[in-house]
Protein backbone atom coordinates (compact mmCIF):
# COMPACT_ATOMS: atom_id res chain seq x y z
CA UNK A 1 0.00 0.00 0.00
CA UNK A 2 1.31 3.26 -0.81
CA UNK A 3 1.39 5.92 1.52
CA UNK A 4 -1.27 8.94 1.33
CA UNK A 5 1.07 11.45 0.12
CA UNK A 6 2.10 8.65 -2.90
CA UNK A 7 -1.83 8.34 -2.95
CA UNK A 8 -2.59 12.05 -4.10
CA UNK A 9 0.06 12.50 -6.07
CA UNK A 10 -0.57 8.82 -7.95
CA UNK A 11 -3.45 9.05 -11.12
CA UNK A 12 -5.60 6.25 -11.99
CA UNK A 13 -3.70 6.96 -15.64
CA UNK A 14 -0.60 5.34 -14.42
CA UNK A 15 -2.54 2.98 -11.60
CA UNK A 16 -5.13 1.30 -13.62
CA UNK A 17 -4.70 2.53 -17.42
CA UNK A 18 -7.88 0.54 -18.64
CA UNK A 19 -10.27 1.78 -16.14
CA UNK A 20 -8.49 5.36 -17.28
CA UNK A 21 -9.30 5.10 -20.52
CA UNK A 22 -12.79 3.66 -19.97
CA UNK A 23 -13.60 6.59 -17.58
CA UNK A 24 -11.79 9.21 -20.29
CA UNK A 25 -14.50 8.09 -23.14
CA UNK A 26 -16.97 8.79 -20.83
CA UNK A 27 -16.39 12.45 -20.22
CA UNK A 28 -15.89 12.66 -23.64
CA UNK A 29 -19.25 11.22 -24.19
CA UNK A 30 -20.35 13.50 -22.29
CA UNK A 31 -18.56 16.21 -23.22
CA UNK A 32 -19.70 15.72 -27.46
CA UNK A 33 -23.12 14.90 -26.44
CA UNK A 34 -26.62 15.92 -25.14
CA UNK A 35 -28.00 14.50 -21.89
CA UNK A 36 -31.28 14.04 -22.33
CA UNK A 37 -32.69 11.28 -20.17
CA UNK A 38 -34.65 13.10 -17.80
CA UNK A 39 -33.44 11.17 -14.99
CA UNK A 40 -29.47 11.79 -15.39
CA UNK A 41 -27.86 15.35 -14.70
CA UNK A 42 -24.34 16.68 -14.52
CA UNK A 43 -23.21 16.30 -10.37
CA UNK A 44 -20.59 19.58 -9.19
CA UNK A 45 -17.05 18.88 -8.44
CA UNK A 46 -17.51 18.98 -5.13
CA UNK A 47 -20.56 16.18 -4.99
CA UNK A 48 -17.75 14.58 -6.94
CA UNK A 49 -15.19 14.65 -4.77
CA UNK A 50 -16.95 14.09 -1.53
CA UNK A 51 -18.14 10.94 -3.03
CA UNK A 52 -14.23 9.69 -3.73
CA UNK A 53 -13.85 10.73 -0.63
CA UNK A 54 -12.31 8.34 2.26
CA UNK A 55 -15.79 7.52 3.69
CA UNK A 56 -16.06 5.11 1.14
CA UNK A 57 -13.46 3.10 3.56
CA UNK A 58 -15.56 3.11 6.89
CA UNK A 59 -18.63 0.58 7.86
CA UNK A 60 -21.15 2.43 10.15
CA UNK A 61 -24.27 -0.24 10.68
CA UNK A 62 -26.65 1.76 12.57
CA UNK A 63 -27.63 5.43 13.04
CA UNK A 64 -25.74 8.50 14.04
CA UNK A 65 -24.63 8.03 18.29
CA UNK A 66 -26.19 4.94 17.67
CA UNK A 67 -23.70 2.24 15.82
CA UNK A 68 -22.56 -0.84 15.68
CA UNK A 69 -18.99 -0.64 14.91
CA UNK A 70 -16.48 2.25 16.48
CA UNK A 71 -14.64 5.00 14.84
CA UNK A 72 -17.94 6.51 13.35
CA UNK A 73 -17.46 10.00 14.85
CA UNK A 74 -16.85 11.53 11.70
CA UNK A 75 -19.55 9.56 9.78
CA UNK A 76 -21.94 10.63 12.37
CA UNK A 77 -21.41 14.21 11.79
CA UNK A 78 -21.93 14.33 8.05
CA UNK A 79 -24.94 11.64 8.61
CA UNK A 80 -26.34 14.43 10.50
CA UNK A 81 -25.55 17.20 8.36
CA UNK A 82 -27.18 15.51 5.57
CA UNK A 83 -30.19 15.05 7.44
CA UNK A 84 -30.52 18.58 9.22
CA UNK A 85 -30.04 20.13 5.42
CA UNK A 86 -32.58 17.69 3.98
CA UNK A 87 -35.32 18.67 7.43
CA UNK A 88 -34.94 22.34 6.54
CA UNK A 89 -34.71 22.58 2.55
CA UNK A 90 -38.23 20.55 2.45
CA UNK A 91 -39.70 21.81 5.64
CA UNK A 92 -39.87 18.21 7.25
CA UNK A 93 -39.62 16.67 10.66
CA UNK A 94 -37.92 13.71 9.76
CA UNK A 95 -35.48 11.90 7.47
CA UNK A 96 -33.44 8.64 6.33
CA UNK A 97 -30.88 9.52 4.19
CA UNK A 98 -29.45 6.10 4.02
CA UNK A 99 -31.27 3.84 1.39
CA UNK A 100 -28.56 2.68 -1.27
CA UNK A 101 -31.17 3.69 -3.99
CA UNK A 102 -34.98 5.16 -4.84
CA UNK A 103 -36.34 1.08 -5.21
CA UNK A 104 -34.91 0.34 -1.33
CA UNK A 105 -36.47 3.29 -0.50
CA UNK A 106 -39.80 2.48 -1.28
CA UNK A 107 -39.20 -1.20 -0.40
CA UNK A 108 -38.23 0.25 2.96
CA UNK A 109 -41.92 2.35 3.06
CA UNK A 110 -43.83 -0.76 2.58
CA UNK A 111 -42.03 -2.93 5.00
CA UNK A 112 -42.84 -0.05 7.89
CA UNK A 113 -46.11 0.19 7.39
CA UNK A 114 -47.77 -2.72 5.13
CA UNK A 115 -47.98 -6.50 6.06
CA UNK A 116 -47.70 -8.72 3.38
CA UNK A 117 -50.99 -9.11 1.46
CA UNK A 118 -52.05 -6.12 1.82
CA UNK A 119 -53.82 -3.82 -1.03
CA UNK A 120 -51.28 -0.78 -2.41
CA UNK A 121 -52.49 1.48 -5.19
CA UNK A 122 -49.58 3.10 -7.49
CA UNK A 123 -49.41 4.27 -10.83
CA UNK A 124 -49.76 1.49 -13.58
CA UNK A 125 -46.09 1.43 -15.34
CA UNK A 126 -47.42 1.47 -19.22
CA UNK A 127 -49.00 4.53 -18.11
CA UNK A 128 -45.99 6.08 -16.44
CA UNK A 129 -45.35 4.88 -13.29
CA UNK A 130 -42.99 2.88 -11.00
CA UNK A 131 -42.00 -1.03 -11.20
CA UNK A 132 -41.79 -0.19 -7.31
CA UNK A 133 -45.59 1.36 -7.23
CA UNK A 134 -47.24 -2.16 -8.01
CA UNK A 135 -46.00 -3.76 -11.22
CA UNK A 136 -46.78 -7.59 -11.70
CA UNK A 137 -43.15 -8.26 -11.81
CA UNK A 138 -41.82 -6.47 -8.66
CA UNK A 139 -41.94 -6.99 -5.30
CA UNK A 140 -44.20 -4.43 -5.03
CA UNK A 141 -47.15 -6.96 -6.83
CA UNK A 142 -45.65 -10.18 -5.61
CA UNK A 143 -45.75 -9.81 -2.17
CA UNK A 144 -48.69 -7.16 -1.50
CA UNK A 145 -52.36 -6.76 -3.75
CA UNK A 146 -51.42 -4.46 -6.49
CA UNK A 147 -54.65 -2.20 -7.61
CA UNK A 148 -53.00 -0.08 -10.51
CA UNK A 149 -54.59 3.33 -11.64
CA UNK A 150 -54.26 5.01 -14.93
CA UNK A 151 -53.80 7.84 -16.67
CA UNK A 152 -57.20 9.40 -18.98
CA UNK A 153 -56.80 9.69 -23.08
CA UNK A 154 -55.07 12.93 -22.76
CA UNK A 155 -52.12 11.67 -20.35
CA UNK A 156 -53.62 13.37 -17.17
CA UNK A 157 -54.09 11.33 -14.43
CA UNK A 158 -57.70 9.89 -14.13
CA UNK A 159 -58.26 10.87 -10.51
CA UNK A 160 -61.78 9.72 -10.84
CA UNK A 161 -60.68 6.43 -11.47
CA UNK A 162 -58.63 6.47 -8.34
CA UNK A 163 -60.83 7.50 -6.28
CA UNK A 164 -63.57 4.83 -7.25
CA UNK A 165 -60.37 2.07 -7.31
CA UNK A 166 -59.43 3.44 -3.55
CA UNK A 167 -62.95 3.52 -2.25
CA UNK A 168 -63.64 0.14 -3.61
CA UNK A 169 -60.55 -1.86 -2.65
CA UNK A 170 -59.57 0.30 0.23
CA UNK A 171 -55.47 0.86 0.02
CA UNK A 172 -53.42 0.38 3.19
CA UNK A 173 -50.78 2.32 1.04
CA UNK A 174 -51.27 4.97 -1.85
CA UNK A 175 -48.65 6.07 -4.33
CA UNK A 176 -48.68 9.61 -6.45
CA UNK A 177 -45.06 9.47 -8.10
CA UNK A 178 -43.84 8.61 -12.05
CA UNK A 179 -41.13 8.08 -14.04
CA UNK A 180 -43.18 9.37 -17.24
CA UNK A 181 -45.44 11.92 -16.08
CA UNK A 182 -45.13 15.06 -17.50
CA UNK A 183 -47.87 17.62 -15.75
CA UNK A 184 -47.76 18.58 -12.56
CA UNK A 185 -48.86 15.73 -9.49
CA UNK A 186 -52.32 16.62 -7.70
CA UNK A 187 -51.20 16.16 -4.47
CA UNK A 188 -53.84 17.45 -2.69
CA UNK A 189 -56.43 15.01 -4.35
CA UNK A 190 -54.79 12.34 -4.19
CA UNK A 191 -54.29 13.19 0.03
CA UNK A 192 -58.39 13.84 -0.41
CA UNK A 193 -58.92 10.30 -1.55
CA UNK A 194 -56.12 8.62 1.15
CA UNK A 195 -57.41 10.40 4.01
CA UNK A 196 -60.73 9.16 2.78
CA UNK A 197 -60.12 5.49 2.60
CA UNK A 198 -57.43 5.45 5.58
CA UNK A 199 -54.64 4.72 3.61
CA UNK A 200 -50.80 6.28 3.91
CA UNK A 201 -50.17 8.68 1.19
CA UNK A 202 -46.75 8.29 -0.07
CA UNK A 203 -45.26 10.84 -2.30
CA UNK A 204 -42.10 9.24 -4.57
CA UNK A 205 -41.17 12.55 -5.91
CA UNK A 206 -37.63 11.19 -7.55
CA UNK A 207 -37.92 12.86 -10.27
CA UNK A 208 -38.77 16.36 -9.07
CA UNK A 209 -37.70 16.42 -5.52
CA UNK A 210 -35.01 19.15 -7.36
CA UNK A 211 -38.01 20.83 -8.73
CA UNK A 212 -39.64 21.14 -5.27
CA UNK A 213 -36.70 22.23 -3.65
CA UNK A 214 -36.34 25.08 -6.47
CA UNK A 215 -39.96 25.90 -6.00
CA UNK A 216 -40.42 24.92 -9.28
CA UNK A 217 -42.94 23.18 -8.23
CA UNK A 218 -45.69 22.57 -5.49
CA UNK A 219 -44.61 20.66 -2.47
CA UNK A 220 -46.06 17.35 -1.22
CA UNK A 221 -45.23 18.11 2.39
CA UNK A 222 -48.52 19.59 3.53
CA UNK A 223 -50.21 16.87 1.79
CA UNK A 224 -48.16 13.23 2.22
CA UNK A 225 -47.96 11.22 5.08
CA UNK A 226 -44.24 9.73 3.33
CA UNK A 227 -41.86 11.12 0.59
CA UNK A 228 -39.37 9.25 -0.96
CA UNK A 229 -36.86 10.10 -3.03
CA UNK A 230 -33.94 9.71 -5.06
CA UNK A 231 -30.97 12.40 -5.06
CA UNK A 232 -29.33 11.86 -8.23
CA UNK A 233 -32.11 13.55 -10.46
CA UNK A 234 -32.81 16.80 -10.48
CA UNK A 235 -31.75 16.77 -6.90
CA UNK A 236 -27.90 16.90 -8.95
CA UNK A 237 -26.33 14.97 -6.47
CA UNK A 238 -24.63 11.51 -6.08
CA UNK A 239 -27.05 7.94 -6.38
CA UNK A 240 -28.94 7.59 -3.44
CA UNK A 241 -32.44 7.93 -1.62
CA UNK A 242 -33.43 9.93 1.20
CA UNK A 243 -36.97 8.96 2.83
CA UNK A 244 -39.34 11.72 4.83
CA UNK A 245 -42.05 11.86 6.96
CA UNK A 246 -43.94 15.19 7.00
CA UNK A 247 -45.86 16.34 10.30
CA UNK A 248 -48.86 14.85 9.11
CA UNK A 249 -47.64 11.54 9.17
CA UNK A 250 -46.24 11.80 12.27
CA UNK A 251 -50.03 12.55 13.58
CA UNK A 252 -51.19 9.75 11.71
CA UNK A 253 -48.94 7.57 13.31
CA UNK A 254 -46.72 8.89 16.05
CA UNK A 255 -44.00 6.12 15.78
CA UNK A 256 -43.82 6.23 11.76
CA UNK A 257 -40.50 7.76 12.04
CA UNK A 258 -39.25 4.63 13.94
CA UNK A 259 -40.82 2.61 12.03
CA UNK A 260 -39.38 3.67 8.64
CA UNK A 261 -35.91 3.74 10.56
CA UNK A 262 -35.93 0.35 11.55
CA UNK A 263 -37.42 -1.20 7.85
CA UNK A 264 -34.19 0.49 6.67
CA UNK A 265 -31.83 -0.50 9.01
CA UNK A 266 -31.86 -3.46 10.31
CA UNK A 267 -34.61 -4.77 8.19
CA UNK A 268 -33.35 -4.28 4.77
CA UNK A 269 -29.72 -3.11 4.68
CA UNK A 270 -27.02 -2.90 6.59
CA UNK A 271 -24.44 -0.45 6.60
CA UNK A 272 -24.71 2.88 4.66
CA UNK A 273 -22.70 3.88 1.87
CA UNK A 274 -21.31 6.62 4.00
CA UNK A 275 -18.83 8.25 0.72
CA UNK A 276 -22.87 8.50 -0.74
CA UNK A 277 -24.29 10.08 2.28
CA UNK A 278 -21.36 12.78 2.29
CA UNK A 279 -22.33 13.85 -1.14
CA UNK A 280 -25.75 13.98 -0.51
CA UNK A 281 -24.93 16.37 2.09
CA UNK A 282 -23.20 18.36 -0.31
CA UNK A 283 -25.91 17.98 -3.09
CA UNK A 284 -28.26 19.16 -0.74
CA UNK A 285 -26.23 22.19 1.00
CA UNK A 286 -25.86 23.23 -3.04
CA UNK A 287 -29.93 23.14 -3.35
CA UNK A 288 -30.09 25.76 -0.05
CA UNK A 289 -28.57 28.12 -2.46
CA UNK A 290 -30.53 31.02 -3.97
CA UNK A 291 -29.05 30.49 -7.33
CA UNK A 292 -30.45 26.69 -7.32
CA UNK A 293 -33.83 27.86 -7.69
CA UNK A 294 -32.98 29.68 -10.33
CA UNK A 295 -31.48 26.43 -11.99
CA UNK A 296 -34.47 24.60 -11.03
CA UNK A 297 -37.13 27.29 -12.71
CA UNK A 298 -34.58 27.01 -15.70
CA UNK A 299 -34.84 22.89 -15.64
CA UNK A 300 -38.83 24.10 -16.80
CA UNK A 301 -38.50 26.87 -19.09
CA UNK A 302 -36.21 24.66 -20.94
CA UNK A 303 -38.41 22.05 -20.71
CA UNK A 304 -41.33 23.79 -22.09
CA UNK A 305 -39.30 25.63 -24.41
CA UNK A 306 -38.24 22.28 -25.97
CA UNK A 307 -41.41 20.97 -25.68
CA UNK A 308 -43.06 23.55 -27.92
CA UNK A 309 -40.25 23.68 -30.62
CA UNK A 310 -40.73 20.02 -30.75
CA UNK A 311 -44.42 20.45 -31.47
CA UNK A 312 -43.48 23.28 -33.70
CA UNK A 313 -41.87 20.97 -35.63
CA UNK A 314 -45.00 18.78 -35.99
CA UNK A 315 -44.13 16.31 -33.46
CA UNK A 316 -46.56 14.64 -31.45
CA UNK A 317 -46.55 14.76 -27.36
CA UNK A 318 -48.46 13.43 -24.53
CA UNK A 319 -50.56 15.59 -23.25
CA UNK A 320 -49.28 18.13 -25.45
CA UNK A 321 -46.55 19.70 -23.06
CA UNK A 322 -45.28 19.69 -20.01
CA UNK A 323 -45.16 21.32 -16.08
CA UNK A 324 -42.11 19.81 -15.30
CA UNK A 325 -38.13 18.69 -16.64
CA UNK A 326 -39.57 15.89 -18.67
CA UNK A 327 -41.31 15.52 -22.21
CA UNK A 328 -42.81 12.19 -23.97
CA UNK A 329 -42.56 12.60 -27.74
CA UNK A 330 -45.41 9.74 -29.03
CA UNK A 331 -44.34 8.63 -32.21
CA UNK A 332 -47.49 6.57 -33.46
CA UNK A 333 -48.20 9.46 -36.28
CA UNK A 334 -45.08 7.42 -37.78
CA UNK A 335 -46.20 3.76 -37.18
CA UNK A 336 -46.05 1.44 -33.46
CA UNK A 337 -43.08 0.34 -31.91
CA UNK A 338 -40.64 3.38 -32.75
CA UNK A 339 -39.00 4.30 -30.02
CA UNK A 340 -35.98 2.01 -30.47
CA UNK A 341 -35.33 3.28 -33.89
CA UNK A 342 -35.25 6.64 -33.07
CA UNK A 343 -33.32 5.72 -29.34
CA UNK A 344 -30.17 4.28 -31.28
CA UNK A 345 -30.65 7.03 -34.34
CA UNK A 346 -30.34 9.60 -32.05
CA UNK A 347 -27.46 7.81 -29.71
CA UNK A 348 -25.52 8.09 -33.27
CA UNK A 349 -26.07 11.57 -33.30
CA UNK A 350 -24.62 11.65 -29.67
CA UNK A 351 -28.15 12.72 -28.41
CA UNK A 352 -29.17 10.80 -25.30
CA UNK A 353 -32.60 9.84 -24.37
CA UNK A 354 -34.78 6.55 -24.39
CA UNK A 355 -37.33 4.76 -25.51
CA UNK A 356 -40.55 4.44 -23.26
CA UNK A 357 -44.14 3.60 -23.38
CA UNK A 358 -46.81 5.88 -24.01
CA UNK A 359 -50.45 5.56 -22.40
CA UNK A 360 -52.42 2.69 -24.59
CA UNK A 361 -49.20 1.95 -26.41
CA UNK A 362 -49.88 0.19 -29.46
CA UNK A 363 -46.84 -1.77 -28.86
CA UNK A 364 -44.95 -3.57 -26.41
CA UNK A 365 -42.62 -2.00 -23.24
CA UNK A 366 -39.63 -3.60 -25.38
CA UNK A 367 -40.34 -1.70 -28.59
CA UNK A 368 -42.39 0.78 -27.03
CA UNK A 369 -43.85 3.85 -29.39
CA UNK A 370 -42.69 6.98 -27.37
CA UNK A 371 -39.50 8.05 -25.96
CA UNK A 372 -38.66 10.06 -22.69
CA UNK A 373 -36.33 13.13 -22.84
CA UNK A 374 -35.97 15.88 -20.49
CA UNK A 375 -33.76 18.47 -19.62
CA UNK A 376 -32.01 18.36 -16.18
CA UNK A 377 -28.64 17.96 -17.48
CA UNK A 378 -28.32 20.31 -20.39
CA UNK A 379 -29.57 23.36 -17.92
CA UNK A 380 -26.70 22.19 -15.88
CA UNK A 381 -24.41 23.16 -18.33
CA UNK A 382 -25.65 26.25 -18.78
CA UNK A 383 -28.03 25.73 -21.82
CA UNK A 384 -31.30 27.92 -22.03
CA UNK A 385 -34.33 28.36 -24.17
CA UNK A 386 -33.26 29.65 -27.38
CA UNK A 387 -30.73 26.69 -27.49
CA UNK A 388 -34.24 24.19 -27.29
CA UNK A 389 -34.89 25.29 -31.22
CA UNK A 390 -31.36 23.29 -31.60
CA UNK A 391 -32.00 20.04 -29.92
CA UNK A 392 -35.76 20.25 -31.26
CA UNK A 393 -34.21 20.51 -34.97
CA UNK A 394 -32.12 17.76 -34.55
CA UNK A 395 -34.54 15.71 -32.71
CA UNK A 396 -37.12 16.30 -35.53
CA UNK A 397 -34.22 15.50 -38.60
CA UNK A 398 -33.36 12.32 -36.83
CA UNK A 399 -37.09 11.59 -36.64
CA UNK A 400 -37.33 12.36 -40.77
CA UNK A 401 -34.21 9.52 -41.24
CA UNK A 402 -36.13 6.35 -38.88
CA UNK A 403 -39.80 7.19 -39.65
CA UNK A 404 -39.49 4.86 -42.97
CA UNK A 405 -39.10 1.79 -40.83
CA UNK A 406 -41.69 -0.24 -39.69
CA UNK A 407 -41.31 -2.84 -36.65
CA UNK A 408 -42.44 -6.47 -38.25
CA UNK A 409 -45.76 -7.43 -36.92
CA UNK A 410 -43.64 -11.44 -36.51
CA UNK A 411 -41.87 -11.16 -33.86
CA UNK A 412 -39.28 -14.50 -34.39
CA UNK A 413 -38.51 -11.04 -37.28
CA UNK A 414 -37.43 -8.10 -35.16
CA UNK A 415 -34.00 -9.12 -34.32
CA UNK A 416 -32.56 -9.69 -38.15
CA UNK A 417 -34.91 -6.60 -39.02
CA UNK A 418 -33.37 -4.42 -36.15
CA UNK A 419 -29.63 -5.85 -37.30
CA UNK A 420 -30.39 -4.42 -40.21
CA UNK A 421 -31.70 -1.17 -39.14
CA UNK A 422 -28.76 -0.80 -36.89
CA UNK A 423 -26.27 -1.52 -40.57
CA UNK A 424 -27.85 0.76 -42.20
CA UNK A 425 -27.89 3.89 -39.87
CA UNK A 426 -24.46 3.60 -39.50
CA UNK A 427 -23.85 5.21 -42.84
CA UNK A 428 -27.23 7.40 -42.92
CA UNK A 429 -25.48 11.25 -43.50
CA UNK A 430 -28.09 12.90 -42.49
CA UNK A 431 -27.37 11.57 -38.83
CA UNK A 432 -23.26 11.91 -39.47
CA UNK A 433 -24.63 15.82 -40.33
CA UNK A 434 -26.04 16.37 -37.11
CA UNK A 435 -23.69 14.17 -35.19
CA UNK A 436 -21.20 16.75 -36.42
CA UNK A 437 -23.37 19.76 -35.66
CA UNK A 438 -24.15 18.55 -32.01
CA UNK A 439 -20.62 18.36 -31.28
CA UNK A 440 -19.21 21.36 -32.97
CA UNK A 441 -22.80 22.97 -30.26
CA UNK A 442 -21.32 21.34 -27.13
CA UNK A 443 -18.15 23.43 -27.65
CA UNK A 444 -19.68 25.78 -26.40
CA UNK A 445 -20.98 24.61 -23.00
CA UNK A 446 -18.22 22.59 -21.61
CA UNK A 447 -17.90 20.62 -18.47
CA UNK A 448 -15.49 19.01 -15.92
CA UNK A 449 -12.93 21.10 -17.45
CA UNK A 450 -10.81 20.53 -14.74
CA UNK A 451 -11.30 16.95 -14.40
CA UNK A 452 -7.37 14.42 -14.65
CA UNK A 453 -8.02 10.83 -15.42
Amino acid sequence: MSSLKTFFNESITTTDPDVSSIIKHEITRMSEGLELIPSENIVSLSVLQALGSVFTNKYSEGYPKKRYYGGNENADAVEQLAIDRAKKLFGVPYVNVQPYSGSPANMAVYFAVCNPGDTIMGHNLPDGGHLTHGWKVNFSAKFYKSVPYHVKSDGYLDMEEIRKLAIEHKPRLMWCGATAYTREFPFEEFAKIADEVGAYFAADVAHISGLIAGEAHKSPVPYAHIITTTTHKTLRGPRGAMIMVTEKGLKKDPELADKIDKAVFPGLQGGPHDHATAAIAVALGEASKPDFKDYAHQIVKNSRALAAAMMKKGLKLVTNGTDNHMILLDLTPYGKGKGIFLQEALDLANITLNKNTIPADPSSPFYPSGVRLGTPAVTSRGLKEKEMEFIADCIFRIVDCIKSYQLPDDKTQIKDYLAKFREEVKHNKEIAKVKGEVVEFCKGFPIYQTLKY
